[in-house]
């Protein structure tokens, strides 16, 4: 008599693969087209339909969970980061690095935006704002900053002009090459205790 091979920690390890394909192939579609449908991205992973509603319900819970990786990736690179020394050398250091993030993510940010409630949203984003929430915090403890409105005022501008560099972008209006140097400045604009 034959005996399966396959046991329950195959199958898991199956259900895993097929996540971690399902997750790429979604950040792949939403990046060349925010409106991706559950086909597309099935297609893409080389899996069928079935097997994706199986891991991923709805596609907000996809695009949720495809959110998910991007930022958590983008933590790794942020982490990295060199925050030590002057706060606005850290700030313009930290800037142009999460402007190559978003620039990379801006079509699944898109999707994110028309799939996901803004205070998912936000949520998913606490790390990244926390981390420049810091780095406001000490510039202002330096002189540096302007402390004339709440830290977490100044955080949300800046996460909008690095998202509206992004949109403007995607319309056309603005180079990819321009845009670290603008978003720079407009903060700084901002910020500047001066």
């Amino acid at each position: 008599m034959a005996t399966s091979t396959a046991g329950p920690s195959t199958k898991r390890a199956d259900a895993v693969r097929n996540v971690e394909r399902i997750l790429d192939a979604a950040i792949v579609c939403l990046s060349q087209r925010q409106n991706a449908t559950m086909a597309d991205i099935a297609k893409e992973a080389g899996l069928g339909r079935v097997t994706l509603y199986g891991h991923f319900a709805s596609r907000p819970a996809l695009v949720d969970a495809v959110v998910t990786r991007v930022i958590e990736r983008g933590e790794q690179t942020l982490a990295a980061v060199d925050l030590d020394g002057d706060p606005r050398e850290a700030l313009t250091r930290l800037i142009h690095s999460s402007w190559e993030l978003v620039d990379q993510s801006r079509s699944v940010i898109a999707a994110a935006e028309g799939e996901l409630p803004p205070e998912r949203i936000r949520q998913l984003h606490d790390n990244p704002a926390a981390r420049v929430e810091s780095l406001i915090e000490r510039g202002r403890d330096a002189g540096l900053f302007r402390t004339d409105m709440p830290t977490s005022w100044q955080v949300a501008v800046l996460h909008q002009v690095l998202h509206g560099a992004g949109a403007e972008i995607a319309s056309g209006r603005l180079q990819p090459a321009d845009a670290p140097q603008l978003i720079t400045a407009t903060v700084f604009a901002l910020l500047d205790a001066r």
